[in-house]
């Protein structure tokens, strides 16, 4: 593997972890702090999630020699967040499992991947588009409040495309750190280099928990995450088999739910860092990105106590230009792909519009929205033909 490995895979992996963690972990400590959790527990839970997301992600890249990340449920956090008010942690354990249990049920049964495989490849490429599209929207919002730093990774992105686009967004990074540095924003000082220690909750299993946590945790899980994860590998062309992925998945969530790894699913934002061309020119190779990702994963889980102070090193701005910036070439392409059936183009326009505007109902994200609003649209279309 390391003898594949380019700079550029190395830094889109580095990115992916980057945007991962800074997007949300914030949400993860709030989930964490509705159960009650000690700060020892809630470290606990960075190390069962940074480990469970590295370990699936380095070993089912090097399984099937795609470009494969796992990544914690976000929608899943922020559910737990408000639902998990008043559980003790050990029904939430208990809940946790249960919604590992049905993960791994629809990767074994293999239901969920003939549902993927009747989802048309413009409506995929639109939904991965509009998945993406807010964190290019947020990227270039950013200039409003930092000019110069982000002024500046704009510049070394625009001349790293026309002179050398391969190592465009480790340009982008590299002139963003400078800058930050310059600025002084960059806060080293507050990262405590720590191992995390796991803390084991025996599980309680209750009916209220199940009703009020597994599932709504197993469907959130489901329609935002692994729907729009699946699609991001389909829209990049790679057809890696969805129902063992799962079922990994599901089984890692099981084994690491006593700790705090309350779900993990496939990624779509971070993984789409390691699918574009900016990873890597060539396609067969850009594994080796989701395999750096998995490789610093475990790292930073292991290293639970510092995931904090990590966060707080980098100004958000940075974080969120970079990302904008790394994902431009594959909401290109996704548009490209969505918008080439003229007989499909409607549905994957409205699909794409729908999932970029972030409309949440009952708790479900727009990735679901988008992809039933589309599926609509092509039905009616075909209706009386």
């Amino acid at each position: 593997m390391w003898g594949s490995l380019s700079v550029s895979a190395l830094v889109a992996g580095f990115v992916a972890v980057l945007v991962g963690f800074t997007s949300s972990v914030v949400i993860v400590f709030q989930a964490a702090a509705a159960f009650g959790a000690t700060p020892v527990q809630t470290a606990s839970w960075i190390w069962a999630l940074g480990l469970g997301m590295g370990l699936t992600s380095l070993g089912l890249s090097l399984r099937y020699r795609q470009p494969v990340l796992t990544a914690w449920s976000t929608p899943g956090a922020a559910l737990l967040a408000t639902a998990g008010v008043g559980f003790p942690m050990a029904e939430g354990v208990g809940a946790f499992m249960l919604c590992a249990l049905l993960i791994t049920a629809a990767g074994f049964t293999g239901w969920f991947a003939r549902v993927m495989d009747r989802i048309p490849v413009s409506l995929a490429s639109a939904l991965l588009a509009g998945v993406l599209a807010r964190f290019a929207f947020d990227g270039f919002a950013a200039l409003q409040r930092e000019k110069l730093l982000v002024g500046t990774m704009l510049v070394a992105y625009l001349l790293g495309r026309r002179w050398w686009p391969r190592y465009a967004v480790p340009g982008v990074l590299a002139a963003g750190m400078a800058v930050a540095a310059w600025q002084g924003q960059l806060h080293w000082g507050s990262v405590q280099w720590q191992l995390a220690m796991p803390v084991f909750t025996m599980p309680q299993f209750s009916l209220a928990a199940a009703v009020g946590i597994a599932l709504p945790l197993f469907v959130v899980t489901m329609a935002s995450q692994n729907l729009p994860g699946v699609a991001a590998q389909r829209a990049a062309g790679y057809d890696t088999p969805v129902s063992p992925v799962l079922t990994t998945t599901g089984l890692a969530t099981l084994v690491l739910a006593p700790f705090g790894g309350y779900a993990l699913n496939l990624a779509a934002i971070t993984a789409a860092i390691c699918m574009g061309r900016e990873a890597h020119e060539d396609p067969a190779r850009r594994w080796t990105a989701s395999a750096a990702a998995g490789v610093i994963y475990i790292v930073v889980g292991l290293l639970g106590g510092a995931v904090v102070g990590l966060i707080a090193a980098f100004p958000k701005e940075l974080v969120l230009a970079v990302a904008g910036l790394a994902l431009l070439g594959t909401i290109g392409s996704g548009l490209a792909a969505a918008m080439k059936d003229e007989g499909q183009r409607e549905a994957a326009l409205i699909t794409f519009v729908v999932t970029a505007s972030g409309l949440t109902l009952w708790g479900v994200g727009a990735a679901f929205w988008g992809v039933v609003a589309g599926a609509v649209v092509l039905g009616v279309q075909r209706l009386g033909r």
